[in-house]
């Protein structure tokens, strides 16, 4: 299994490459709607050339001059080194798109056009959690390059990068829609398009180009143990990117709806355990105390399988869905509970910073049945020494391998607080509780790690 930590962010620092561990963390973008674009929407017309079959050469012609060199000074990655990235020109009014992490911290942004001319650029407004930033320059008789659709995109159509890999300009690569829809752990609105367009530091912030000569997505990450493309890059969907834009443009900040729930995925175990009818829907891990979810009647162990009338087939969905909702809106609850189904009605609240960032007797450690677990009753006096915020559980202290406890996702500092959707304790009703249960369907735990709760399912 490939690990995150070869997930990398495509800044390139002059004088030294830059690795950036991506971390995971749990929630999309909250949008006004978009009534005046402030982008380009007429498509490049280039002749001949159909999505099949793309005249390359032509668009590359037209397009290279809408893609941007951006560096700064002081930025928090870089610690006082200048570190280069790129970008696109959205209009003509000089306002370019690129990676939040490209400016991130930084007291001084320049960008370099393809004519030579290296201005000073402002920032309007960036968007930490989908890595968006808009910068604004003083300049005339830009070329600009259109945005398009990438709900419309399929694996395996053509697309085109352009960007400053390694600090070399105006770079052109060509590849194909790999995947779409990819969580790769960058955050809660995952949705990256995976292309294998070669790809590589300081491509951040620059265009993935359909055939079509519009842009798709922006370039971001890629997978890599090197360094160096090995055909595994990220984009952000420019459908994501729209109403971020806009809001960046209007207001320099994003406004997102909150519900205030933390979800996960129903896998196939998960959806015997809870007497689902298939792995669909976002599985409701924890729900905020005072949260909109909290006054609807939102609990744990629900799974919401429609969201304000849209089917919610992929956990990833929902907080898409909620942060696109306007603050103050009612919308409808479609839930299934312990199989039964149950429709609630909540008012979405803003989110805010502060919810934005999340909240982590001594018996030696016993082997419960059967599982592969390790495991030590939690004491408020272990929980110190453990610097857990926890009080009260089992705590997980070592996971056997090729055990079930390891397959299902159990890690040594794991807190168990239920077992089949009942409190335990310590080790000795956990014990009961597999002791207790019936044959033929998985385990359900419900798992505190890392200040976050999560569902594990175990195969009975």
């Amino acid at each position: 299994m490939t690990s995150y930590r070869a997930l990398r962010r495509l800044t390139w620092p002059l004088g030294a490459a830059l690795l950036v561990i991506v971390t995971a963390f749990a929630t999309h973008l909250g949008a006004t709607p978009v009534h005046h674009p402030i982008w380009t929407e007429a498509p490049v017309r280039v002749e001949p050339t159909t999505v099949s079959s793309p005249n390359w050469v032509a668009l590359a012609s037209q397009l290279k001059p809408a893609v941007v060199n951006v560096s700064t000074k002081g930025g928090r990655q870089s610690r006082g080194m200048r570190s280069l990235g790129s970008g696109f020109v959205i209009n003509t009014d000089g306002d370019v798109v690129t990676n939040n992490h490209v400016v991130d911290g930084a007291t001084e942004v320049r960008v370099k056009l393809s004519d030579g001319r290296q201005l000073p650029a402002r920032v309007v407004g960036r968007d930490q959690r989908t890595d968006l930033a808009l910068l604004k320059v003083d300049a005339s008789n830009l070329t600009a390059i259109a945005l398009g659709d990438s709900s419309t995109l399929a694996v395996g159509e053509p697309v085109m990068a352009i960007g400053n890999p390694f600090g070399l300009e105006q770079t052109v690569t060509i590849g194909i829609v790999s995947a779409t829809g990819r969580v790769i752990g960058e955050g809660p609105y995952d949705d990256f398009i995976q292309t294998d367009a070669s790809i590589n530091p300081g491509n951040s912030g620059g265009p993935l180009i359909n055939a079509r000569g519009q842009v798709v997505g922006i370039n971001t990450a890629m997978l890599s143990q090197t360094g160096g493309s090995v055909g595994i890059g990220f984009a952000i969907p420019v459908n994501l990117a729209k109403p971020v834009i806009t809001q960046l443009a209007s207001n320099g900040q994003v406004v997102r709806g909150f519900l205030g729930v933390g979800i996960q995925p129903v896998t196939e175990e998960l959806a015997k355990g809870f007497n689902l009818p298939g792995p669909e829907g976002a599985l409701m891990t924890s729900v905020r105390d005072g949260s909109p979810a909290a006054a609807a009647g939102v609990k744990t162990g629900d799974v919401i399988v429609e969201y304000d009338g849209r089917k919610v087939a992929r956990a990833t969905e929902l907080p898409r869905a909620v942060a696109d909702t306007p603050v103050g809106r009612t919308v409808k609850l479609k839930i299934l509970r312990d199989g039964a189904p149950v429709t609630l009605t909540a008012t979405v609240a803003r989110l805010e910073a502060s919810q934005q960032a999340s909240a982590r007797d001594d018996e030696r450690a016993v082997e419960p049945a059967r599982l592969g677990i390790a495991a030590r009753t939690l004491t408020p006096q272990v929980a110190e020494q453990a610097g857990l915020a926890a009080r009260r559980g089992v705590l997980v202290i070592g996971v056997s391998d090729g055990s079930r406890a390891e397959a299902a996702g159990f890690q040594p500092g794991d807190v168990i607080a239920e077992v089949d959707h009942r409190a335990v304790a310590g080790v000795a009703e956990m014990q009961a509780a597999v002791k207790q249960h019936r044959s033929g369907v998985p385990i359900v735990f419900r798992v505190t790690r890392d200040g976050e709760a999560i569902w594990l399912a175990v195969a009975a």
